[in-house]
C-alpha cells in the first residue's frame, strides 16, 4: 500500500472498531478512563470528483474479508478499482480530491497531533422499553392498592384535538440509533498496533464499527 500523502487538514477520518474500555495513567499519574479503538488501516477504494460525480469524496474501506462473504456487486466494485475486498466501506467528503488516488492507505497516525476527536457509532439496542427506563419517568405510587406503578400517565385528549400529540414520550423501541460523541480527548495513539485511546465512553457495544474523525468543534481542554 502507498502511504497517504494528502494534507491532513483536508481528510481526517477513519473507520474503526471499538475494542473496549480500560484505564491508563496520565502525565500527572492520575488514572484516566479511556476507550480503546482499533482505527484503520483504511485503504482508499474509489475517488469521486466534481467532474465525474458532481462532488469530491473518497471511499475508504476497513476489515479485509474473503470474496465469498461479499455480494457480487461489491466484488465487482472492488475489482474495478483494484482494491482488496473489505467488510466495511464508507465515503468521506473532501474539499479537494487532487492528490488522492485509489490504493493509498490511511493509518491512525493522522490523529497523532489531533487533540480531540469525534466518535460516531450505533448505540446498544435495548428492545421495547417502558417510559421509566426509556425516559427516566418517576412512575406512579408504589404503595398497596395502586395499579399504575410503571405507567406513563395520560396520553391522549378527550375532546380537542382528540388525538395523541406527535412526539409524545411513550413506551417503544430503545437504542440502536446513530449517535455522535463530540470533543473526546485523545489520550494516546499507538501506531504500531493501529490503536487510539480516547478519554471517556463512546456509543456502541464492544466489537461494533465506529467512525473516528477530527473534532469539528473547538472546546476547552478537559
Amino acid at each position: 500500500m502507498r502511504p497517504f500523502s494528502l494534507p491532513l487538514s483536508i481528510m481526517k477520518q477513519l473507520i474503526g472498531k471499538k475494542i473496549g474500555m480500560t484505564q491508563v495513567y496520565g502525565e500527572d499519574n492520575a488514572l484516566i478512563p479511556v476507550t480503546v479503538i482499533e482505527a484503520g488501516p483504511c485503504p482508499v477504494v474509489q475517488v469521486k470528483t466534481t467532474e465525474s460525480d458532481g462532488y469530491n469524496a473518497a471511499q475508504i474501506a476497513f476489515r479485509p474479508v474473503k470474496d465469498k462473504h461479499l455480494t457480487r456487486s461489491m466484488k465487482g466494485h472492488f475489482a474495478k478499482h483494484g482494491a482488496k475486498a473489505s467488510r466495511t466501506v464508507r465515503e468521506v467528503r473532501l474539499d479537494d480530491a487532487s492528490g488522492v488516488e485509489s490504493g493509498q492507505e490511511l493509518t491512525v497516525a493522522i490523529f497523532k497531533d489531533e487533540p480531540k476527536v469525534d466518535i460516531i457509532g450505533t448505540t446498544k439496542g435495548r428492545g421495547f422499553q417502558g417510559v421509566m427506563r426509556r425516559y427516566d419517568f418517576a412512575g406512579g405510587p408504589a404503595s398497596h392498592g395502586h395499579m399504575t406503578h410503571r405507567r406513563g400517565g395520560s396520553y391522549g385528549m378527550c375532546q380537542f384535538p382528540g388525538h395523541v400529540i406527535k412526539g409524545k414520550k411513550m413506551p417503544g423501541h430503545m437504542g440502536d440509533v446513530r449517535r455522535t460523541q463530540q470533543g473526546l480527548k485523545v489520550v494516546r495513539v499507538i501506531e504500531e498496533k493501529n490503536l487510539i485511546l480516547v478519554k471517556g465512553s463512546v456509543p456502541g457495544a464492544n466489537g461494533t464499527t465506529v467512525i473516528v474523525r477530527g473534532s469539528v468543534k473547538k472546546r476547552k481542554s478537559a
